[in-house]
């Protein structure tokens, strides 16, 4: 038996193990399992090159726990250890590239390092009170050795018996890491980790319903069902990602989907990515419907390394519009142990983000080209996707022009530009300023849109999370500006050289405002009578454009409005002179005037879904009083 101490400088390397890697211990197991595959293919590529003339037989990975005895046991038959690879590979290289690791770190937030490659070996010790490594080389003539330390710099070192080529870690779980002993707990982390590994990985059984071996049959005269316990084989070995996307249909990837997102909906389509030149990259990427939803759709992207998974948190690997995206990223040229700061300079890092966001754009443009139509009953699903994409990148900005689209009140379709043309005549206002018109929800703007459209006017929809913000970069874009239809009277959104004369006299105008200043919030409202068509309502609710697309990129995040404080909620109340309502309102007195211009009001907030609480309630009572 040999004993002796591990080539390491300092005394407290596993206490500064267990403690720095404390928050994430469960990845001890992925690593485990990840170096029992690494050792099972290598016997393969040795068995290949014809280094190995034995037969491989069964390379699976073997996870076997032990409640009772306390143990969680990782077995491969892979190359195996000798004696003197086990103190090179244990005592020297893989307790000082831990020391070396440590030290490298020491000075960071530990947070940045969880969870990635590097750990090795040694993050067995963070949930154990000791620790068995029992192994047999692959190699002609070796003997097996057992290599045991109880987590201090010390370790035993001694021949065994032991029948089969391979390795087994056996782990001793210590007292404050029951949790590992727990069927369900081992079941979670594997599935999470090793779900996708090139080998199997075997974790306990499962019953399967095989016909009666001895053909023994039921009443109605078929053979019966007994139920049998089979190796449960956690993983699959070959993904799609990994196989051609000339030998995959339609149907393989949507089955993978439902593997990677059991109950979800289906996609909308995918994108293969297969690049081994400059930087190793596969994956697929699907786009989900996105429904308006964007904080539900992030960290749906899988990040793998040689199928291994690593994380779902990628914003620092591909650009953030990016992470809408669903499915998996596969490469071995990211680097996984460094900081963010670090990732986002990273030169493979930049030509792999850059080479997935031009592969988005390149399928959204082929889709647009080949199937217009079907591009565009795609488009109420991925018009956020795209808007994202514009407004956070400007690569994609630049590569999207030609197929963001705009979707009109009548649910036509147009190009940016082709829009722009075809709204040019009409919307142009007397200062030669083209006006886009637009409503956020076109059940709420049913008679405002109907309104425009009289007047000869087009109205697009403009709803999503990010409107605001988009509809700013598309004005910048085409050099025109947007208003929605509740921003002011479309006579004066898009002013021209009418002059709509008024019914009412100076007098009897002026006499309007005290009356409604009586029922309104002073502070909330500005009152403006205005000489409108007789087709226009009595009273109209209008928002300044700017303040409320201000106050809604500020609800969604940026807009520069922050440093403001929260936005006021005003509006402008507009009472058109020329309304018979309003001439009716002059000449009644009293209470009846006082009911007139309450009725007129309640009118003009209920279609903005403004009338609420006691006010609505008022309303109903007061209509049915009038009636």
């Amino acid at each position: 038996m040999q004993k002796g101490t591990i080539n390491v400088q300092s005394e407290n390397i596993f206490p500064i193990i267990k403690k720095f890697l404390y928050s994430d211990t469960e990845i001890f197991l992925r690593e485990l399992v990840s170096n029992a595959v690494d050792a099972s293919q290598k016997l393969m590529t040795l068995s290949i090159a014809g280094e190995f003339k034995k037969e491989l037989k069964d390379l699976k990975v073997e996870v076997i726990l032990d409640a009772k005895k306390k143990t969680l046991t990782i077995r491969d038959h892979g190359i195996g250890m000798t004696q003197d690879e086990v103190n090179k590979y244990i005592n020297e290289v893989a307790f000082s590239g831990a020391e070396e690791f440590l030290e490298q770190y020491k000075d960071k937030d530990p947070k940045s390092i969880i969870g990635h490659f590097g750990l090795g070996f040694y993050s067995s010790f963070m949930v154990s009170s000791k620790v068995q490594i029992k192994t047999l080389s692959h190699k002609k003539g070796s003997k097996a050795v057992q290599w045991e330390s109880k987590g201090d710099p010390t370790f035993e070192l001694k021949e065994i018996k032991k029948e089969h080529r391979g390795t087994d870690i056996i782990l001793h779980i210590d007292k404050d890491s029951k949790e590992f002993l727990e069927e369900n707990r081992i079941s979670g982390i594997l599935n999470k980790y090793c779900k996708f590994l090139p080998i199997d990985i075997e974790f306990g059984t499962k019953s399967e319903s095989i016909d009666d071996p001895k053909g023994k049959k039921d009443k109605d005269g078929n053979i019966e069902k007994t139920s049998i316990e089979i190796p449960n084989i956690i993983n699959n070995t070959q993904p799609a990602w990994i196989k051609k996307p000339v030998d995959l249909k339609t149907e393989d990837y949507k089955s993978f989907y439902n593997e990677l997102y059991p109950f979800t909906e289906e996609p909308l389509f995918h994108i293969h990515l297969n690049v081994d030149y400059p930087f190793n990259l596969t994956g697929i990427l699907y786009f989900p419907k996105l429904k308006n939803q964007i904080e539900l759709q992030k960290n749906k992207i899988q990040l793998y390394s040689n199928q291994v998974f690593i994380t779902d948190s990628v914003e620092n690997i591909v650009p953030e519009f990016l992470t809408l995206l669903h499915g998996v990223i596969d490469s071995p040229d990211i680097p996984l142990n460094v900081s963010r700061s670090y990732l986002q300079s990273d030169s493979n890092v930049r030509k792999i983000s850059n080479h997935i966001t031009k592969k988005v754009a390149d399928k959204l443009s082929g889709m647009f080209k080949k199937d217009r139509k079907d591009f565009e009953n795609k488009w109420d699903d991925i018009n956020v996707f795209i808007q994202y994409g514009i407004l956070t990148d400007e690569k994609f900005h630049e590569k999207a022009k030609p197929f963001s689209l705009l979707k009109n009140a009548k649910d036509e379709y147009f190009t940016l530009e082709d829009y722009k043309e075809k709204v040019k005549a009409a919307q142009t206002d007397k200062n030669d300023k083209l006006v886009i018109l637009y409503s956020h929800d076109k059940d709420e703007h049913h008679s405002l849109i109907a309104s425009a459209h009289n007047k000869g006017y087009d109205v697009v929809i403009m709803d999503g999370p990010l409107a605001s913000h988009y509809i700013s970069k598309v004005e910048q874009d085409l050099g025109v500006s947007f208003a929605r239809l509740d921003a002011d009277t479309i006579d004066k959104i898009i002013s021209k050289d009418e002059n709509i004369p008024s019914k009412l006299s100076k007098e009897q105008e002026d006499s309007l405002k005290p009356i409604f200043e009586e029922i309104v919030e002073k502070e909330k409202y500005t009152i403006q009578v205005e000489s409108l068509s007789e087709s226009e309502k009595p009273v109209l609710i209008t928002q300044s454009e700017f303040m409320r697309r201000m106050k809604e990129q500020q609800a969604a995040g940026g807009g520069g409005m922050n440093m403001m404080g929260v936005m006021p909620e005003m509006y402008n109340l507009v009472i058109n002179t020329n309304h018979a309502l309003i001439s009716k309102l002059i000449e009644s007195k009293g209470e009846n005037q006082k009911v007139l211009a309450k009725q007129a009001l309640d009118l003009a907030l209920l279609s903005h879904g403004m009338l609420k609480g006691k006010d609505l309630s008022d309303f109903v009572e007061r209509s049915f009083e009038l009636i």
